[in-house]
């Protein structure tokens, strides 16, 4: 064979092992020019129904422009609502995971992404903003049983695609566990109730005080709908299983949230132990001290009797009532619930105590047969598993027990749907097995976040379009989120490329059906803060939302809201703080730093989000400087010309 066929790594004589990469460079110079990589940030790549936040946070800070017929408060709504319909209601309670997986963290403080969502599900309301009715019906229908965040979002999803989206609810109310399980002050009726609306008049039918498997048939279903989908959520609460768990007055936190927000429970008992240590938890010893109790009630005004939905109290008792003694215990140590901390400070700024590394033994059971008093025993984690400390049990006293422990569904009517935990099993698709047509999202699947279930919703949606398409479930992204869209902007902007017929060719730097110096890794790599030039960035703090909170002597009967939202000065200023990791956001530092003027700004007339500057690949000597002061790590350094 001809030696210049011949791959040899090492030549004779060799001892020194070099790696391929180290042959690349050559003095101050490589043969390595700049990419422009777009990947996922971590906000995103941390929110499980998958927003676009880094998009609508430049839209608010001023970096991505509106179309000309359309306000950038509009335009960030539009964004917004294509992962999740209910910027109102998700800038209020969610917990926000995008917040703690905020690469901004490594500088101060995470960008307050709920305020500015918050903002703009309120500025949506306020302007009276719709959502659009599919171009073209597909005449297919599907049937949602439940209409909770997870079945409303699904609806609009489907409604999006053209299909029709019938919801069966068996309560008076759409809304589900955020209607029935957060409380008025922490999420105000009416604007759940125009978020509601805008989805409900994109065509949606509705049959309220309806139960599937009792009121009509899974059988008539099938016969009137092309698919089905299970998301009636987990509005049931596991019970205590201790000895004296069954007492009346214990009840679990679930029913003690709906009696509260049915307005059936006016006030609660004198004192309350609430067990758990997660978000109902925390709502139900809000509730509680806001309640208060009455003294010397009537047996039938006992907060057990009305939570059982046996009886309900008269509200001219409320002027009788005084505070509530109120107590929450968990079983591993309190820095360590799954509540997020400010819930933590907010609760004892009430008067609330929380006890952690406490685990409930049983309940003291009266001469009445009802609960006086939960019995604890302290326990350890230091070898992260819990070990009872002997000899360390005692007794709370208590008129009301609320155990938080968990939550499944009531399948009742829906037994062949139960997989033995009150939950119901389906693939990665949200299909349920051995069931084509049958599909399930939400609580249902795994009690979690109301935003889990929106994401799961249009992960379900998309099946059921495949389905109802006689297509294959598509393989979905490894970072499984809804992605900015170069392409769509560029369309957008009427700078879509030429079409491309498809001819062999050499080169495309000149052609303009290319799109160049531009690489798309979003559905693949979430960006680390490691990769980003934080020194960028100067310390400013955050943009915080007032908070109406109380002290304790003020609690009793405080039902205002718990937040005030932002302004639009103060909003666009916690959008700024965005370092829009791994995204352009037009700072020039490239262009700015380049020794040999090879980076340029993309012309006006051919700019837009995402393509903002280019590299002359002539005038480019490799030297990495761009990529170093980058702040986003949007810049990597690929292969270029010789």
């Amino acid at each position: 064979m001809e030696e210049k066929l011949t791959f040899r790594r090492y030549r004779d004589n060799d001892e020194k092992y070099t790696r391929w990469s180290e042959d690349i460079f050559n003095e101050d110079t490589s043969y390595k020019c700049p990419t422009y990589v777009h990947r996922t940030p971590p906000c995103q790549g941390s929110c499980p129904s998958g927003e676009d936040i880094r998009g609508w946070l430049q839209i608010v800070r001023g970096i991505e422009k509106p179309p000309a017929d359309m306000n950038w408060q509009e335009y960030a709504f539009r964004r917004s609502t294509d992962a999740n319909p209910f910027p109102a209601i998700m800038g209020r309670v969610c917990p926000a995971p995008c917040q703690d997986g905020c690469n901004r963290n490594e500088v101060e403080d995470f960008v307050g992404i709920n305020s500015v969502e918050q903002f703009i599900g309120d500025s949506a309301l306020q302007a009276r903003l719709s959502f659009e009715k599919p171009a073209q019906e597909t005449g297919k229908k599907v049937a949602i049983i439940g209409g909770g965040v997870a079945g409303l979002a699904a609806a609009y999803q489907l409604r999006r695609l053209g299909h029709g989206a019938a919801i069966f609810d068996e309560r008076e109310e759409l809304g589900g566990m955020t209607r029935y399980g957060i409380p008025g002050y922490r999420m105000p009726r009416d604007v759940m109730d125009g978020e509601i609306q805008r989805i409900l008049d994109m065509g949606v039918e509705v049959h309220m005080q309806t139960r599937a498997g009792r009121d009509i048939s899974f059988e008539q279903l099938e016969h009137d709908y092309d698919a089905i989908l299970l998301a009636i959520g987990a509005q049931q609460g596991r019970s205590l299983n201790i000895p004296g768990g069954d007492a009346p007055n214990c009840v679990s936190g679930v029913a003690f949230l709906a009696a509260f927000n049915e307005g059936r429970m006016q006030n609660t008992a004198r004192k309350v132990v609430v067990i758990g240590g997660g978000d109902t938890a925390m709502d139900v010893v809000s509730v509680a001290r806001r309640l208060g109790h009455i003294n010397t009630p009537h047996e039938g005004d006992r907060p057990e009797s009305v939570i059982r939905d046996l009886t309900a109290h008269d509200v001219a008792t409320t002027a009788k009532r005084e505070g509530s003694e109120v107590i929450l215990i968990y079983r591993r140590p309190i820095e360590n619930m799954p509540a997020a901390e400010h819930e933590r400070i907010t609760a004892r700024k009430e008067g609330i105590t929380l006890r952690g590394s406490l685990a409930p033994r049983e309940l003291v059971i009266g001469e009445d047969g009802r609960a006086t008093a939960l019995r604890v025993i302290e326990v350890d984690w230091t070898d992260g598993k819990m070990t009872e400390k002997e000899g360390s049990e005692f007794d709370i006293e208590c008129d009301l027990i609320v155990p938080a422990v968990g939550q499944s569904g009531d399948l009742s009517g829906l037994e062949q749907f139960d997989n033995g935990r009150g939950l119901v099993d389906c693939d990665k698709f949200y299909q349920l097995p051995d069931k084509p047509s049958y599909f399930a999202c939400g609580d249902i699947v795994r009690p979690h976040l109301l935003t889990t279930a929106i994401g799961q919703a249009s992960v379900a949606v998309d099946s059921i379009d495949r389905y109802l398409n006689s297509a294959e479930p598509g393989r979905r992204p490894k970072v499984d989120v809804h992605h900015f869209n170069l392409l769509d902007k560029l369309r957008e902007t009427s700078l879509e490329p030429q079409a491309y017929d498809h001819h062999q060719s050499w080169g495309t730097d000149e052609a303009g059906y290319a799109v160049h110096n531009y690489e798309d890794r979003s559905r693949q790599e979430i960006i680390p803060h490691d990769m980003l030039y934080l020194g960028h960035f100067p310390y400013t703090p955050r943009n915080k939302r007032e908070e109406t909170g109380v002290g304790a002597d003020e609690v009793l009967g405080h039902f205002e809201e718990r937040f005030r939202g932002l302004d639009e000065d103060n909003v666009r200023a916690e959008a700024e703080r965005c370092m829009s990791c791994g995204m352009c956001f037009e700072c020039d530092n490239c262009v700015i730093y380049c020794p040999q003027d090879a980076v340029k700004r993309t012309a006006k007339a051919d700019a837009t989000m995402g393509r903002y500057v280019y590299t002359d690949y002539d005038r480019c000597i490799g030297c990495h400087i761009c990529a170093e002061v980058c702040p986003t790590g949007y810049i990597n350094m690929g292969m270029g010309a010789d």
